[in-house]
């Protein structure tokens, strides 16, 4: 088969499709691979490092031109016209994008969205949104460590005793989990909370504080346990309960962290505006729901309303609210290295080992991520 690599938009994505390691790979595979020049610059990797990896340096037409096409965001307007009707494009194509599904199917191509991978044991090396959002949670902490105007770790020196930042991280899935562990290597005090009471002892394992809210209902109880590895809307009762405890421990903190978003939703409100006007001058938000959640005076915010999608804030009371919304990206080296690798593995489920394309919709994970096909949308939002 012959697969391209393009680079991505400039502005857009730091991150590459393909590394020189997993290039060496589908090479030694029998697989031709055109890897457009600059393609792996932003991520560090040169266009040497492909060539001795076996790949051909070409232009984007060439790259698009292939007959697999390994992407990171879904094509632009003016990229997606130099594919071929017929060629399969695998990425993350934002699935429950409906306009995005129709433009794809429109050009005839088949795409496959790897954010729709089932969260199952089988599918765990391919789980393109856990291994950015692994990223995501170490690289939050860390700016949320240069915008603390303070040290995270306790400190006693001869000039006295620094007391240990209070994080607070809400939502424990792969991105909180994260940050929990690298906010603990940095020294701080940290508490989190989950509406999935499953991740208590996750959370407990690695150092933090669970901050725990009951469960009044069946309802409430039944909606915690959520669906396919990802938490369910709450009801409001719950909600109620917990915004006013993160309303409290919010008070108390240095640094909080959101990490909550629901699949082909808006991403719940959990730092209130109120709550934002009760912190400490000098505290930080990082929002890693921003630009997902509900649209707030002609910005779309995130797990908190404040929020503005790529910008740094700071309120009123001297607090920090941090939108970065593509903070993987800031790691562009290892997310490119652990995407690419996601991507080789979705490739062996497509591609037979006589370098076949077969697409087998009797597979979970190909009929799951099977997001175009033949000019039709396969997937519903």
């Amino acid at each position: 088969m012959e697969i391209g690599i393009p680079a991505e938009a400039k502005g857009r994505q730091a991150l590459v499709a393909a590394t020189p390691e997993t290039v060496k790979t589908l090479v030694a595979q029998g697989h031709g691979v055109t890897v457009e020049a600059g393609a792996g610059e932003r991520a560090h990797y040169t266009d040497d490092a492909y060539r001795i990896a076996g790949a051909q340096i070409g232009d984007a037409a060439a790259a698009f031109g292939a007959q697999i096409v390994l992407k990171v965001a879904s094509p632009t307007a003016d990229e997606l016209p130099l594919m071929k009707r017929g060629a399969v494009l695998a990425g993350m194509l934002d699935p429950f994008n409906t306009e995005n599904a129709q433009r794809l199917a429109a050009a005839g191509v088949t795409a496959f969205a790897l954010e729709a991978a089932p969260r199952t044991t089988r599918a765990q090396s391919l789980d393109v949104l856990s291994s950015q959002a692994n990223i995501a949670g170490y690289k939050a902490v860390l700016v949320a460590a240069h915008h603390y105007p303070r040290f995270m770790p306790m400190l006693m020196t001869a000039a006295g005793t620094v007391k240990a930042a209070r994080v607070l991280i809400l939502g424990a899935g792969v991105a909180g989990l994260q940050a929990i562990a690298t906010a603990k290597r940095l020294g701080a005090v940290i508490e989190a909370s989950d509406v999935r009471p499953a991740v208590k002892e996750q959370i407990e394992s690695l150092g933090a504080k669970f901050l725990n809210v009951a469960y009044e209902t069946d309802e409430e109880r039944e909606a915690a346990q959520g669906v396919g590895g990802y938490a369910r809307p709450m009801p409001a009762s719950w909600l109620q309960r917990q915004a006013a405890l993160v309303h409290e421990r919010a008070k108390q903190a240095d640094v909080i962290i959101t990490t909550a978003l629901i699949p082909g939703r808006a991403a719940p409100t959990l730092i209130s505006a109120e709550t934002v006007r009760a912190m400490k001058a000098g505290s930080v938000i990082v929002d890693l729901a921003a630009g997902r959640g509900r649209v707030l005076n002609g910005h779309r915010g995130g797990n908190c309303p404040l929020t503005e999608p790529d910008k740094v804030i700071v309120t009123e009371n001297g607090v920090q609210i941090v939108g970065y919304t593509n903070l993987a990206s800031m790691v562009p080296s290892d997310a490119s290295a652990l995407y690419a690798r996601n991507l080789l593995d979705f490739l062996k489920l497509i591609i037979t080992k006589e370098g076949v394309l077969n697409i087998d919709l009797a597979d979970d994970i190909v009929a799951a991520t099977l997001l175009a096909r033949d000019g039709e949308v396969t997937r519903k939002a």
